[in-house]
């Protein structure tokens, strides 16, 4: 009985692609899940591929193993130092599973349907190669030192995509041959082999995310061809507050509010730098994901963010929107104290609340109260911050 692998490339490092803070695309959230996943599933939920084998970069690993969890995959490769070395490895890795056939595929091609699927495998039953490819429907330019050069005739041009099957020895064998040179895409490997490579229809929806365009594209796209997405605007509340103590003789006379150094002649009692503003917002955010609170995620206990700077705690808190796939729509924070006075600092806070979270600063609103000398506030004995915060995000039901 013939035995189908799939073989998926998760190794890019996204030079093109910054909206990620860090996070490779392929790990980003997409319709609730990680984008790869949702790759891996379409060859996975497959009823004639037998295994599907992923090859990661090497310092991805935590991140693949929380995107594949409970899937029944074959261990995964570390990649190379190019896409070519990295399939070469993980064709290399199959040689124990013996495999008879070969699909690969890129990692962040998110839709390929059963159909470009099946279309694949039915061509190679009678074809050493297949590639799904769409026709060419733009007229193309040869451009050079400002100016076109000639115009390029569009029939007959296809545009290449993946999953790309082949006969497991010929693809193999090619990789090893040819290892030296440099290839676009798999099937190059084989054509320059004298193996014919021949196509099936693709789809425009197969396509590659390369670009923060692309993952805005499939962001769109998901919630209508993922049945169980929905797109959802949550928002999520924070307060918090910290007494005031007496200055020491070896310390500033300064406080950090929303991430502002303000001169005071008292300071603030704290594990971190104290920055209330900042810490409800911590919270609202947390909140509007349903990731707990900041106790959770930056405990008294933890000697890491002692004396810490809350902006980098902040950070922490947008790295975990991210992984989420949640857009801030907009931020609402109040600072309640008597002194210090707070209002010749509210733009320089919301510029510095807007570079923290990579927004633009007509997100973010600060407000400053007292209360008219009531409590503990009104005593001057410390200071407290509430804040909301507006997301959007799409969840699964």
């Amino acid at each position: 009985m013939t035995k189908i692998v799939a073989l998926i490339t998760a190794c890019g490092r996204g030079n093109r692609f910054n909206k990620g803070e860090g996070i490779p695309k392929q790990y980003l959230p997409l319709a609730g899940l990680p984008l790869l996943r949702h790759s891996i599933l379409a060859f996975l939920n497959h009823p004639q591929i037998d295994d599907v084998i992923c090859v990661i970069h090497p310092e991805d690993l935590v991140l693949y193993e929380e995107a594949v969890a409970g899937l029944d995959l074959l261990n995964p490769v570390f990649g190379g130092d190019t896409r070519q070395a990295s399939i070469r490895f993980g064709l290399e890795a199959l040689r124990e599973h013996g495999p008879d056939k070969v699909l690969i595929h890129d990692g962040v091609r998110p839709f390929v349907s059963k159909r470009v699927i099946n279309g694949i495998l039915e061509k190679l039953e009678t074809h050493p190669a297949v590639i799904p490819a769409v026709a060419v429907e733009d007229t193309l330019k040869k451009y050079s030192d400002g100016k076109i050069e000639w115009t390029l005739e569009r029939e007959n041009l296809w545009r290449a995509q993946t999953p790309q099957g082949f006969i497991y020895d010929d693809i193999l064998n090619s990789h090893i041959a040819f290892k030296d040179l440099h290839f676009t895409d798999d099937s190059a490997l084989n054509e320059y082999a004298g193996i014919p490579v021949a196509i099936v229809p693709g789809s425009q929806n197969n396509f590659k995310i390369t670009t923060e365009e692309d993952y805005e594209r499939a962001t769109r796209m998901a919630s209508m061809l993922i049945n169980t997405v929905k797109e959802e605007n949550r928002c999520g509340t924070g307060f918090d507050v910290h007494a005031f103590r007496e200055c020491q003789a070896d310390e500033n006379n300064f406080i950090k509010i929303a991430g502002v150094d303000i001169e005071f002649d008292k300071k603030i009692d704290a594990h971190s730098d104290g920055d209330v503003a900042i810490h409800a917002l911590m919270d609202a955010l947390l909140g509007a994901i349903g990731a707990g609170d900041i106790g959770e995620h930056f405990p008294p206990t933890d000697q890491k963010w002692k004396n810490a700077d809350s902006r980098e705690m902040l950070k922490v808190v947008k790295h975990l929107l991210v992984k989420k796939g949640a857009k801030i729509l907009n931020v609402d924070v109040t600072i309640m104290c008597e002194r210090p006075k707070i209002s010749k600092f509210k733009n320089q806070m919301k510029e510095e609340l807007a570079q923290v979270l990579g927004i633009n600063k007509s997100r973010v609103n600060i407000k400053a109260t007292t209360t008219e000398k009531l409590g503990f506030l009104g005593r001057e004995e410390g200071i407290a911050a509430q804040a909301v915060a507006s997301i959007w995000m799409a969840v699964t039901e």
